[in-house]
């Protein structure tokens, strides 16, 4: 059972990896919400430690065509093994998105049976054509504050210099995600 409590110092969060987790279509394990909940259960091979996982919530479609379904969205905190990379991880990720039937190739913002997106791991930064860390647009989003809010509140990212909780509260036009059910448990 997942008991443990959100971080609260930047110490525990250093080898940290954040994953936002999002579904906007059903797919093989069913609705969307159904996508993230299994998404999350198969997050745990990727994480030397039991990973820390947030509530669902669902939100408004941001930056996408008109009649795009609402999405599920979650956040997970990994403890990736020492023979992970965050460009190994990211593969990785990939890979589980394939599983669940995402295609890449629909465009940005595309409804999408899973999205993985590696935000943060712990103090790192990459500036890749494949891999920013952080993500650029992490603190701008509360469909990512929000759940990562529930996991690390105290946390600052780096390149902030305030808390993942009091970026969230600085967002303007929220209410944009809205918590569906309780923390998840992931064994």
């Amino acid at each position: 059972m997942n008991t443990r409590r959100p971080l609260t110092s930047n110490q525990e969060f250093d080898e940290a990896a954040v994953v936002a987790v999002g579904s906007n279509l059903p797919g093989r394990f069913g609705t969307p919400e159904r996508m993230v909940r299994q998404a999350l259960a198969e997050l745990h091979r990727l994480s030397a430690a039991p990973p820390l996982c947030s509530s669902l919530y669902r939100t408004i479609p941001r930056d996408c065509a008109p009649g795009t379904p609402d999405f599920v969205n979650a956040a997970a905190m990994l403890w990736p093994p020492p023979e992970l990379t965050p460009q190994s991880l990211l593969v990785k990720l990939l890979e589980v998105e394939a599983e669940f039937g995402r295609s890449r190739g629909d465009g940005r913002n595309a409804p999408r049976t899973l999205d993985l997106d590696l935000i943060l791991w712990g103090t790192r930064t990459i500036h890749s054509p494949e891999l920013q860390l952080p993500h650029p647009r992490f603190a701008e989003r509360e469909f990512v504050l929000a759940p990562l809010a529930e996991l690390a509140p105290d946390w600052t990212p780096p390149g902030q210099t305030s808390s993942v909780s009091e970026l969230l509260g600085a967002l303007t036009g929220k209410d944009e995600a809205r918590r569906i059910g309780n923390r998840q448990v992931v064994n």
